[in-house]
């Protein structure tokens, strides 16, 4: 029996390079997606959203994925210094910054020849993303690519000590940062719960109720695009903000209750930020944070003072591993009753 050998099929292949950072999946879709136009990485985002929406659910959904999936999709970038656009897909659209598809995506662009000539001892590739112009940095050695590193968009804490009333746990006070996406943080010690030891689900729905909450009752804006004021999820922490040597640990739920197994590069981002904003840390000050759900660790620290319109602002370095785990190329069928995905609950 010869293989690969494609079965039979409708339509275009749809082929991925799929990849893992702290746990957290990202599928990298190469070929088989129809042209994204617009003349912004943004405008690409409100493209694919409203004309393409079908593909998306197809990878990300079951048969071919699942609930907590999460997608990369390559484009052309506006932005002469960019090495590669992306936009980023999970199970309920698309967000405007990933960090653990940017550690990935930093291995993939090395590894797969979309840099010209790599270098020792790292190699930067600047990743478009539809918040803006994140670099990441590969080490590089020997032909190998390890670690990645990368320092993000300015990031900023958009408000502090806001008070939301979320049903069955009253008044509840959060705080709220921008990582390139805005996310709630509150210690998950508020609801009785800790995000290593609690049940996943149990914290999700509070997590949901959090995300819930904060959209109902706070008026959110951003003031570089509106297409970036939004929240995109709460962060439950275990309430250790000042700085220390020992990690301290979080679990990102976001989009539709989907669930980060890694520590949350942009997560991380909006977090250093709040801490820097509280005073809780200094300037090249290296913490590491911990994914309650799998222990993958990520590193973070504030390199540089800077604005984002009215915002006091910092740029944030995250650093991390990640690994591939596989190709894959995904076929329809048309008499197929499922062939564009479905989600269990």
């Amino acid at each position: 029996m010869e293989f690969p050998k494609l079965p039979p099929h409708d339509g275009a292949v749809l082929s991925v390079v799929d990849m893992h950072t702290g746990g957290e999946p990202l599928r990298i879709i190469i070929s088989g997606y129809p042209d994204v136009t617009g003349d912004t990485v943004l405008a690409k985002r409100r493209y694919a959203r409203e004309h393409l929406d079908h593909l998306r659910k197809v990878l990300m959904f079951e048969p071919r994925g699942h609930y907590d999936m999460y997608g990369a999709l390559l484009v052309q970038s506006e932005i002469a210094e960019a090495d590669i656009g992306v936009l980023f897909m999970h199970n309920e659209g698309y967000s405007t910054m990933c960090g653990h598809a940017v550690i990935a995506l930093g291995r993939f662009a090395v590894d797969y020849g979309l840099v010209k000539a790599p270098t020792s001892p790292e190699t930067q590739i600047n990743i478009h993303c539809p918040c803006g112009l994140v670099k990441a940095f590969v080490e590089y050695s020997n032909g190998k690519t390890g670690a990645v590193r990368f320092h993000s968009v300015p990031a900023f804490a958009f408000a502090t000590d806001v008070k939301v009333t979320v049903p069955g746990y009253g008044e509840v006070t959060v705080d709220i940062s921008y990582g390139g996406a805005l996310y709630a943080f509150v210690s998950a010690d508020r609801f009785g719960m800790d995000v290593s030891k609690s049940r996943t689900r149990d914290l999700v729905d509070v997590a949901t109720a959090v995300t819930n909450a904060v959209k109902s009752q706070v008026k959110l804006h951003h003031p570089v695009s509106e297409d970036l004021a939004f929240l995109y999820g709460t962060i439950l922490t275990d309430g250790k903000d000042a700085f220390s040597d020992e990690p301290t640990a979080n679990i990102c739920v976001f989009a539709d209750a989907q669930v980060d197994r890694s520590p949350t590069g942009s997560g991380v981002t909006a977090r250093i930020a709040l801490q820097y904003h509280k005073g809780l840390i200094q300037l090249h000050q290296t913490r590491s944070f911990k994914s309650g759900t799998t222990g993958a660790i990520f590193t973070g620290k504030a390199v540089q003072e800077t604005t984002c319109g009215d915002f006091k602002a910092v740029v944030v370095e995250v650093a991390g591993h990640a690994y591939y785990s596989g190709v894959a190329s995904f076929t329809l069928e048309n008499d197929d009753t499922l062939k564009n995905g479905f989600l269990l609950r």
